[in-house]
């Protein structure tokens, strides 16, 4: 059984009208039905384009933000229907690493201070000595001096202000760690080290995360399972070595033709995928399939009119697209209209060669 399970999760945030009196008029379908499943020491990451809703699925994880319908099942309890109280014990269980390691730390308290808080609001250590013992193995553990304890956070560098934010969770124990952009803030050098620290302590302490990114490099490397969201659903769901050989959703293929390959040979004979147009409104999402209005691949039947559910081609690989396998093999042809297929470099070359010869 999964210990994580997320069954048609969805958030809607109201849309409010009035000056006296408040009606709603709307609503953001932030998070639309998203189901996925994440097994005990495994972890998934979750990726997408800026506004397709994946920390607000993250903190929904944590009823961080109220959950509008769906279940959210750990180890065989659904947090979505847990009252308050109950909640706040779970919470031990599931912690979060916020995308700024800053603003998610109080600049009016010392580390010590920082990270016993949430030991003591869960009964951790029979006092403050033995928590403070806790604490400095645990700052050991992601790699930072004992004399941090007395320190506040502007102190320190945007990478050992992550590893506090880390070193926050974890000595709460927890069996789950979501982690919201846990990179993106940081230098490129500081990003590696933050990253292996992540896999050294899932590999020592047993942990299970959910990786919310849009850095497709680092969602690869750390990754085994790799979701991908667009505008509140997800439309594809994959091993991660499948997924990144074997692209077969159109916006996953548009996604992994952005990514830059480190072999000039490679890079010059791969095709990009150019889309179109901005991304639909979350508060006003196209009817059928949410992604057929920046679709190269768009047909005139089904995508404007039925939307696609997540189905499994094998070996896990799940699709939300009423024409994968056609465009996999090639039989359905990207058109112009909705985006653009750039050539190859190299193809445009010879072309032009070619031309020149003539």
């Amino acid at each position: 059984m999964s210990l994580l399970e997320l069954n048609g999760v969805k958030v809607h945030f109201p849309v409010k009208k009035g000056v006296l009196f408040d009606r709603t008029v709307g609503h953001v379908y932030a998070v639309d039905g998203v189901s996925l499943s994440v097994e005990a020491g495994q972890t998934y990451g979750l990726v997408g384009e800026s506004g397709c809703g994946k920390t607000t699925l993250g903190r929904a994880i944590l009823r961080l933000v109220d959950i509008t319908d769906g279940e959210v099942v750990f180890d065989g309890t659904d947090l979505a229907k847990l009252p308050g109280e109950e909640m706040r014990r779970f919470r031990r269980r599931l912690q979060m690493v916020f995308q700024d390691p800053l603003g998610s730390l109080n600049p009016r308290q010392n580390i010590e201070s920082i990270l016993s808080e949430g030991m003591a609001a869960h009964g951790i250590g029979a006092d403050q000595e033995e928590r403070r013992e806790r604490i400095r193995e645990i700052l050991a553990r992601v790699g930072l001096p004992a004399n941090a304890l007395s320190r506040y956070p502007h102190e320190f560098s945007g990478g050992q202000r992550q590893r506090i934010g880390i070193a926050r969770a974890l000595v709460l124990e927890p069996d789950v760690i979501i982690c919201d952009e846990p990179v993106s803030a940081l230098d490129v050098s500081i990003q590696a080290q933050v990253i292996n620290l992540l896999e050294e302590l899932q590999e020592a302490m047993g942990l299970t995360y959910v990786v919310i990114a849009h850095d497709l490099a680092v969602v690869r490397h750390i990754s085994d399972v790799v979701g991908v969201m667009y505008l509140g659903s997800l439309v594809e769901e994959a091993p991660s070595d499948t997924l990144y050989a074997e692209p077969r959703h159109p916006y996953t293929r548009a996604l992994m033709s952005a990514v830059p390959v480190p072999d000039p040979e490679v890079e010059d004979n791969r095709e990009r995928i150019l889309l179109t147009g901005d991304l639909p409104s979350p508060a006003n999402p196209p009817a059928g399939c949410r992604f057929h209005t920046r679709c190269p691949w768009k047909q005139d039947t089904l995508c404007a009119t039925d939307r696609p559910e997540l189905r499994d081609l094998g070996g896990g690989h799940r699709v939300a697209c009423h024409w994968a396998e056609k465009i996999a093999d090639g039989t359905i042809r990207p058109s112009a209209n909705a985006a653009t297929v750039v050539p190859p470099p190299a193809a445009e070359r010879e072309e032009k060669e070619t031309a020149a010869a003539s």
